[in-house]
């Protein structure tokens, strides 16, 4: 049967206790819906409960749910075992929980989310890097996650996503990183590369679909952003300046993104995930979309991400293009319709100006 986890918003009144109780009603009762109680995770800050329940369907676990206690989740999505493992590091009770009545378990459920890694692509300033150099430049970069309590979620080539429980470890995790990134003894692998990192927390079920959607969504954005630093949330920043009040950021490292620039973000990359494959698309549908004018829009932009509106959908294009070609998903010129640039020459300039040859010539170095 397939796995669900719904979500719960719960009162100011109910405590961990009253959780617990709550889901040793579901457990009496369960066999009569053909559902099986799993774990949950109770966030008592947020005051949030999730559940973890195999089921026939989500509308068995409502009926479940209201007939126990009458607290119907808000949401349910289904999820794999495996991926819920991997971000909250079980998929049952502690052991420790079962030695009490009512197996109260005081986990949030909230994580800090990491991308880390480098773009996909060649580096125009290391063209003859080798892929076992590079591979053993992200084998280190591998080996600290786990020093910091952090969780492997997925590793492509090129990059890495992390769960952390704590945002203060998540944190310490990421400067360590780039530290090592910097102190690699000549020659380096990964010396011409440089090490982004994004870093955003959430809770597994919001008003996405897929499971911790907004937190990865955020964490790629700010890593997309990147310039060799860690991009945070200011929500990031508060948590780690709770836990460590004598210790400070250093501002050469990190960037912290306010609220609004974080909004900005959201909906440009929103906006760029709808209209990137359009070869119409101008600044001037930028600023109409978000509301801004064209120097408002090209201020925000280069304090954002560093480049001007018309350099980050260039940008943003060759990066689904190297993706594109990695993938050998059709040749050059067709490549360069799909991703929205006029003609293939105009393409292969773009593409050699950015990563130092030609879009055939990296082909054949990915076949």
């Amino acid at each position: 049967m397939p796995i669900y986890m719904d979500r719960h918003d719960v009162s100011d009144q109910v405590t961990a206790e009253i959780v617990a109780q709550l889901h040793q009603q579901d457990l009496k009762i369960q066999d009569q819906f053909d559902c099986k109680g799993l774990t949950y995770w109770f966030d008592e800050k947020r005051k949030t409960a999730f559940c973890l329940i195999e089921a026939p369907g989500a509308e068995a676990i409502q009926q479940m749910h209201d007939q126990a206690h009458g607290e119907v989740p808000h949401q349910i999505i289904e999820v794999d075992t495996q991926v819920v493992e991997s971000f909250l590091g079980r998929i049952v009770d502690p052991e420790k929980s079962h030695n009490t009545d009512l197996n109260i378990i005081r986990d949030p459920a909230f994580r800090a989310i990491m991308v880390t890694g480098f773009d996909e692509g060649p580096s125009i300033d290391a063209p003859n890097l080798q892929q076992s150099d590079f591979a053993s430049c992200m084998k280190s970069l591998a080996g600290v996650f786990s020093r910091f309590g952090g969780q492997l979620v997925k590793q492509s080539e090129n990059r890495f996503l992390v769960s952390f429980q704590s945002v203060s470890e998540a944190v310490r995790c990421a400067i360590e990183l780039h530290t090592v990134d910097q102190e690699w003894h000549e020659p380096t692998p990964c010396d011409a590369q440089k090490l982004k990192t994004g870093i955003s927390a959430g809770v597994p079920v919001t008003e996405g679909k897929q499971f911790f959607e907004e937190a990865i969504q955020t964490a790629e954005r700010m890593f997309h952003i990147s310039d060799g630093k860690i991009v945070m949330s200011l929500e990031i920043k508060k948590h780690y300046k709770s836990d460590n009040l004598d210790v400070f950021i250093d501002d050469d490292v990190v960037e912290i993104l306010n609220p609004s620039d974080e909004k900005f973000l959201n909906l440009l990359m929103n906006y760029m995930a709808e209209t990137w494959q359009n070869p119409d698309l101008h600044v001037e549908n930028f600023g109409m979309h978000l509301g801004y004018s064209k120097s408002q829009l090209y201020r925000k932009m280069i304090s954002l991400t560093g480049m001007a509106p018309n350099s980050f959908i260039k940008e943003y294009r060759l990066n689904k293009a190297i993706s594109l070609i990695n993938q050998q998903s059709g040749n050059i010129s067709e490549i360069a319709y799909e991703t929205g640039f006029n003609s293939p020459s105009y393409f292969a300039k773009c593409f050699h100006k950015k990563y130092g040859l030609s879009p055939s010539e990296y082909l054949t170095q990915v076949v």
